[in-house]
């Protein structure tokens, strides 16, 4: 009897469900770098950095290439110019070097502009524009002109203003000048002043400075003889420096003028340019002459110096 009571109580007892523990999680190992050398931190991360790269790159090879298109026709300068440009470049034997005369000639022939274009003159000297004695910068005076009218300014005592006013300066004033330097009105293309003045305008520098428009004793704006300098201005003078690529860049009048009148500006220049041969240089003055005009092909000239 006790033995079925015991089996009664064992088969109503609960049964309690067996609690599955988890299983304990890896315990990660912090990785030992040493301070210096290849087992250090830095030299692992750019190795492991540069096998990603270089995995990635053969990725990259493997992948089928992309079809390519043709390559684009690069067409040449000249025929990318105008119908007009191209038309009167004809005219030119390229590589040919002309003599003074047929080349302005030829330059008037070839302008290809509506407007009344001017005749440039490009010289590439062997000068060393670092050098004082050859960083070249004089005046001439064109016999025919410019063909643009210079409106010329003087800065000089109220005296010296009234002269330069009947010579033919378009503004001539005293203290009042500077007002209009204040405003920034440069309605001016050459400014004359006396020496006594120039300090006046050196607060004025930064403003007339890059314009070209600070007078300067080389190119005769700072004088006293003030009436000489306004007729000269307005007669056609013009400056002319090297650049610091040893080029002197010069226009030397409009095409109306004709072959005629260019070519007597051409001459005037050339004596002037060549009266300023450095005495220190050493070798060839001159290297190349082009001449042509606004928006016109340009003309190698003759070397006017052998």
């Amino acid at each position: 009897m006790a033995k079925e009571e015991a089996k009664e109580v064992l088969e109503t007892a609960p049964v309690e469900e067996a609690v599955e523990t988890p299983a304990e999680a890896p315990v990660e190992t912090e990785e030992k770098y040493a301070k210096a050398g290849k087992k250090s931190k830095k030299h692992v991360e750019e190795v492991r950095a540069e096998e990603e790269r270089q995995a990635r790159k053969a990725e990259k090879a493997a992948e089928p290439e992309k079809k390519v298109g043709p390559k684009p026709i690069t067409r040449s300068r000249l025929e990318r110019r105008g119908k007009n440009y191209r038309k009167v470049s004809e005219k030119i034997e390229k590589g040919k070097a002309y003599s003074l005369k047929d080349a302005v000639k030829l330059a008037v022939e070839t302008s290809p502009a509506k407007f009344d274009a001017t005749l440039e003159m490009h010289f590439r000297l062997g000068v060393d524009p670092r050098q004082a004695d050859q960083n070249i910068r004089a005046t001439v005076t064109l016999p025919a002109g410019t063909g643009k009218e210079v409106r010329v300014a003087v800065f000089a005592p109220l005296d010296l203003a009234k002269v330069a006013k009947a010579a033919g300066a378009d503004i001539a004033e005293d203290e009042e000048f500077t007002k209009r330097l204040d405003k920034e009105q440069l309605d001016f293309d050459v400014l004359i002043s006396t020496p006594q003045y120039m300090p006046k305008l050196g607060k004025y520098a930064r403003l007339l400075g890059p314009k070209g428009l600070m007078p300067n004793p080389k190119a005769g704006t700072v004088t006293m003889e003030i009436e000489k300098a306004v007729k000269e201005a307005k007669a056609g003078k013009i400056e002319y420096r090297v650049d610091k690529q040893s080029i002197v860049h010069v226009g030397l009048g409009k095409v109306s003028f004709g072959a005629d009148k260019l070519m007597e500006n051409v001459n005037a220049f050339v004596e002037s340019l060549k009266s300023q041969k450095p005495a220190s240089i050493k070798g060839q003055y001159v290297k190349s002459v082009y001449i042509t005009t606004t928006m016109g092909p340009s003309i190698l000239v003759e070397n006017i110096y052998n």
